[in-house]
């Protein structure tokens, strides 16, 4: 049967095109994937009575919560100065990669009639669903700079660095979700599992605390130590508080940050993209 499709010219319907090839139809597709995440996140709020607002409510929520749970109860923000500005700013840049996490878990199954029906590239979906969180945390920023403002940070030629430091963790995310949704769509169980790896992960980010006053003065492994500095999630908060807080300088940022920034964009973004590519033709069978 094999000999007889080649000698009539018929290939596998819904094989896995070659990476060049899958590269030029996820292009293609770039009117379709801004589109849909436009449309995800209008849609997100809109039974909700404060609609849109929620997207900034949300983080702001949190960030009070850990700063009556930690600021005050905890009083972690002793030696921290600006400690608002510095928990703040944590927040936000962590709630979007953990929802850009969460969104790619659920990027196949959550759209699998789309999937069935519609021949697509399917890095569109997570890929789309890490644009829609990039386009909620650009609406959010307004927010985070009005509260910068509050506490008497403005504007410096530094906060220009946050454009770079948020186009890798972009990067980053992306990768990461486009891994998350084929392991999902094969396992759903790890959308369940996701919420309690994410919290670990997030303590050990330093979104509530500064990593190099935790570990100052502490006789914690020096591996232990380095895996804290090299945490991407943490590099990345870190690279946006030293581009957006006055007060947080470049001796709290580990050696070698913008390396570890971009390095982790591009080991995540490559081996996520490949990952996912590799089973693009078991999306929404079986």
């Amino acid at each position: 049967m094999r000999a007889l499709a080649l000698r009539h010219g018929l290939t596998v319907s819904g094989a896995r095109p070659s990476l060049p090839t899958y590269v030029r139809q996820l292009w293609s597709r770039r009117d379709f994937i801004t589109a849909f995440a436009t449309a995800k996140l209008t849609a997100q709020y809109s039974q909700a009575r404060l609609g849109q607002i929620w997207q900034v409510m949300n983080p702001l929520l949190n960030a009070a919560v850990y700063y009556a749970i930690f600021g005050v109860l905890m009083d972690v923000q002793r030696g921290i100065p600006d400690y608002v500005p510095f928990l703040i700013t944590g927040v936000f840049v962590w709630t979007f990669t953990s929802q850009t996490l969460m969104t790619g878990t659920r990027a196949i199954s959550g759209n699998l009639g789309l999937v069935r029906a519609l021949h697509f590239p399917r890095a569109s979906l997570p890929v789309a669903l890490a644009v829609q969180q990039l386009q909620q945390l650009v609406f959010s920023l307004g927010a985070l700079v009005a509260i910068l403002f509050c506490f008497g940070e403005f504007p410096r030629w530094s906060w220009l660095l946050a454009v770079p430091a948020l186009l890798l963790q972009t990067l980053f995310s992306t990768g990461l979700a486009l891994a998350m949704a084929r392991l999902a769509s094969r396992t759903p169980d790890i959308a369940q599992l996701m919420p309690f790896v994410l919290r670990t992960w997030m303590y050990a980010s330093g979104v509530m605390w500064s990593i190099a006053h935790l570990t100052h003065g502490r006789d914690l492994p020096h591996a232990v130590v380095l895996l804290l500095q090299a945490n991407p999630a943490a590099v990345y908060i870190d690279l946006m508080r030293f581009a957006l807080v006055e007060s947080f300088t470049g001796s709290q940022l580990p050696p070698h940050v913008w390396a570890l920034a971009a390095g982790w964009a591009a080991l995540a973004l490559a081996g996520g993209f490949l990952y996912f590519w590799k089973a693009e033709e078991t999306y929404g069978r079986g």
